[in-house]
């Protein structure tokens, strides 16, 4: 799903959102319903593709925790529902990119118990990892990242990998990576919500929404 660059979003008063974040966003760029359905259909493109393989699925924390548990269930119940059974294994790596707003050259990557697990496995990136392995993952933006977190991982020999993600920027600086499923591409803009945050603020926004200048401004560190 792509939403252009002209697209002006839905006004906050048509929705419900915290109290405490009035006055402190643009506009919601994708009501949480939308993103529920949008979700639901990437799980059921992943269920086709995977065959008979199973899944470890690696969460990239923290922006990606609720796409990642939203994700894996819609895969749940489409398994319980079909006369194929997945078995899937979560784990979480946490990866530290931006400093306020803006992206850090250097790149932090903590967690993930034991990856060497990941050897001969099809892997899912849940950033959004035969076994199968699924990165889960909020965001991608320019690409850097999840090509530093992927040199990372292939160093272990999954069987597979693919990578999900949410959201797809288009930015001035693309590296031409795109994900393997993903689902919306959007502007350049910096979104918060839907476990997306802005200094661990607006995970527990819904919605995704614009921040505004005195959002940012309110709770710069």
């Amino acid at each position: 799903v792509q939403i252009s660059d002209n697209w002006p979003g839905y006004s906050l008063d048509l929705f419900t959102y915290p109290q405490h974040y009035y006055g402190d966003l643009e506009y919601v760029l994708i009501p949480h319903g939308i993103i529920v359905d949008r979700t639901e259909r990437l799980a059921k493109d992943i269920m086709q593709d995977i065959g008979d393989n199973d899944i470890v699925v690696l969460c990239v924390l923290k922006g990606g925790y609720k796409f990642c548990a939203d994700l894996v269930e819609h895969i749940k119940n489409l398994s319980r529902n079909s006369e194929r059974f997945i078995s899937m294994k979560v784990d979480f790596v946490r990866l530290k990119s931006y400093h306020n707003d803006q992206s850090m050259q250097d790149m932090q990557i903590m967690g993930g118990d034991d990856l060497s697990k990941l050897t001969g496995k099809v892997s899912f990136l849940c950033f959004l990892l035969t076994l199968f392995l699924m990165f889960c993952k909020d965001i991608v933006g320019t690409g850097r990242t999840m090509k530093v977190l992927l040199n990372n991982i292939e160093k272990y020999k999954p069987k597979m990998i693919k990578v999900a993600s949410l959201l797809v920027k288009r930015t001035s600086r693309p590296d031409g990576y795109r994900p393997d499923y993903y689902g919306f591409e959007i502007p350049d803009l910096f979104v918060v919500g839907y476990a997306l945050d802005y200094n661990e603020h607006f995970r527990d926004l819904n919605h995704i929404c614009v921040i505004n200048d005195h959002g940012k401004a309110k709770y710069r560190v």
